[in-house]
């Protein structure tokens, strides 16, 4: 079959996501109050687990106590999964949010 025409191929166009500051936001861990655990219990989990003072885990219960929750770490979002993990582990209510 001769002169019959060929198409050409389709080229698309690629798109990259363009990086935000959005992006670049901190991780947080918000510990939960709950029902079950004792305050002395959560300042004990707070001090153990991330070397707090007793004044500092004390203040963060609190705000756990009275508030309903509390900030109690932040960072890249693979090292706050862990402090959440970590958290569950010890049996406290905690939850990650970019800040």
């Amino acid at each position: 079959m001769t002169g019959s025409a060929q198409t050409s191929p389709v080229i698309e166009k690629l798109t990259f996501p363009v990086e935000t500051l959005e992006d670049d936001r901190p991780w947080k861990v918000v510990v939960w109050n709950d029902p079950i655990n004792l305050m002395s219990y959560v300042t004990w989990v707070l001090q153990r687990l991330f070397g707090y003072s007793l004044e500092k885990a004390n203040m963060l219960m609190m705000e756990v106590h009275t508030k309903g929750k509390a900030v109690v770490a932040s960072g890249e979002r693979e090292k706050v999964e862990m402090d959440a993990y970590r958290l569950h582990e010890y049996g406290l209510w905690a939850t990650i949010e970019q800040d």
